[in-house]
């Protein structure tokens, strides 16, 4: 059997989305100090999973995966958005994010801050009016759904509650559960929002696009809430044994913050056997879906939850 060219597949992706976050940016003059620090960050050649994740779960259903491009940017805008916040000196403080000088670092604080603003605002309008930039795009219902979906994701019961869970894991310890298992109990709840959820609407938002029945929402749901998570568990399982020149980022900063991770709880084996059952976790849950041709056209999306587990960066 001829094996799935992921590494061809997320390239090939990668530019499609890229081309359409230059278009976005088209109609704005590059030469304002805002629009370069939005687009230094937006353009530094990150992943691009979560894009990714939304193409294939409209692929995988059958529909055009074009429908599900405005989701895709807009959730990569919210994303690095997210980067750009997380890397300040009041959060992470970190000097390095995919290989180039952070957003505050290349331009300074106040313009990072505004930059993550920006980023996180026009999102919500190519959501809300997609033809100003892309050529297929879904229905206004749809396109509603999508706006309150993707907004709840990445909102006070989403991205930037784990967030703030995170930092008040970090700054006052001492108000974490004493026993082990409710320190990881707490520490899935703070990934599963503050990583997971935009994982996971990724997925929605693709099948929504699509316009997917509720068995496939289902079980895609559970499938991106298991990568959600191993997604997260690697990113910490990198932050202890990743390469610095491979991620394009500062290795060890986690231990040196004394941050609440997998590792740290679950030493590093068993983080990596803890991830590698939310991966066959995740595929059982596509295997539930019964209809053959999802079966035959889901295999981006089983390539992809076995790439989170293996990847380097």
């Amino acid at each position: 059997m001829k094996t799935f060219d992921l590494s061809g597949y997320l390239s090939r992706n990668r530019k499609l989305v890229d081309d359409a976050l230059a278009t976005v940016f088209d109609e704005f003059d590059r030469q304002r100090e805002l629009v370069q620090a939005m687009t230094h960050s937006l353009m530094a050649g990150g992943k691009r999973v979560r894009p990714a994740l939304a193409l294939a779960t409209a692929d995988a259903l059958g529909a055009d995966p074009l429908i599900a491009l405005p989701a895709s940017c807009a959730i990569e805008m919210i994303h690095t958005y997210s980067l750009i916040h997380d890397d300040l000196p009041g959060m992470d403080d970190d000097d390095l994010r995919r290989g180039v000088p952070t957003c505050h670092k290349q331009f300074s604080e106040a313009t990072a801050i505004l930059a993550g603003d920006g980023l996180l605002t026009h999102a919500f309008h190519i959501l809300a009016a997609p033809m100003t930039c892309f050529k297929v795009f879904p229905d206004a219902e749809t396109r509603l759904i999508l706006v309150e979906k993707i907004s709840a994701a990445a909102g006070i019961n989403g991205m930037v509650e784990g967030q703030m869970l995170d930092m008040q894991a970090e700054k006052n310890p001492e108000n974490l559960p004493s026993d082990s298992p409710g320190v990881l109990t707490h520490l899935k709840k703070i990934h599963r929002h503050k990583t997971g959820a935009m994982i996971e609407v990724s997925v929605a938002s693709g099948a929504i696009s699509a316009g997917a029945d509720p068995d496939a929402l289902n079980a895609l749901g559970t499938y991106a809430q298991n990568i959600g998570l191993a997604f997260q568990v690697m990113d910490d399982i990198l932050n202890v044994i990743g390469d610095p020149k491979i991620m394009g980022k500062a290795a060890g900063t986690d231990a040196l913050h004394d941050k609440m991770t997998f590792p740290a709880i679950l030493g590093l084996e068993e983080s990596k056997a803890f991830s590698r059952q939310l991966v066959a976790d995740a595929l059982e849950a596509l295997d539930s879906y019964g209809e053959k041709e999802f079966k035959k056209n889901s295999e981006p999306l089983r390539a992809i939850a076995a790439y989170i587990i293996n990847r380097k960066r």
